[in-house]
């Protein structure tokens, strides 16, 4: 289907049994669709989080079985704790994450995939979806230090040398 798409794969699952995928840019709701080909089609089976309230019948069974893992996002209640959560329940977890945490243009990356692989020793992938080339995958592990802020831009640094870009181009920046 990704072929028939002009979609080209560039690796296949991560080789570890807990791990964290970024996904860049995440610019539409189709990232994930594309993400979810690409992964299932390497023999890999990828989970991401998604807010409860989209679990209702018929979406819930499908998203459940596409990955969708339920979160609670209302006031008070931690995602990363529910995630972290998640991860200490099950021997094998690939989650795909989204720094940016919005389909807008952001400057402001989220940490939470930072905690979590800190909490549960999950190795981070550098994943994209480059709409430009039409291409997805990963390249490489990614080394996290105690400081978050400056991971992020390191990470962005990373994405801005690749040069990749988003379906919606506008959406999408690696800067500060």
């Amino acid at each position: 289907m990704l072929k028939w798409l002009g979609w080209k794969v560039v690796a296949g699952p991560m080789p570890v049994k807990k791990g964290i995928i970024i996904g860049v840019p995440h610019t539409t709701i189709w990232d994930f669709v594309i993400a979810w080909l690409y992964y299932t089609s390497v023999g890999g089976r990828a989970s991401t989080v998604i807010k409860k309230e989209f679990f209702f019948w018929p979406m819930g069974p499908l998203l459940r079985a596409m990955g969708g893992i339920p979160v609670d996002r209302s006031k008070g209640v931690s995602l990363v704790k529910q995630v972290i959560d998640e991860f200490n329940r099950r021997d094998e977890l690939h989650l795909a994450i989204t720094p940016e945490g919005t389909r807008k243009l952001t400057k402001r990356w989220k940490a939470g995939f930072h905690a979590i692989a800190k909490a549960t020793g999950a190795t981070i992938y550098l994943g994209f979806f480059d709409w430009g080339r039409k291409e997805i995958g990963w390249y490489e592990t990614f080394d996290i230090t105690d400081d978050a802020q400056a991971d992020i831009r390191r990470m962005k640094a990373y994405y801005r040398q690749l040069g990749i870009a988003g379906k919606h181009p506008e959406l999408f920046t690696t800067e500060e």
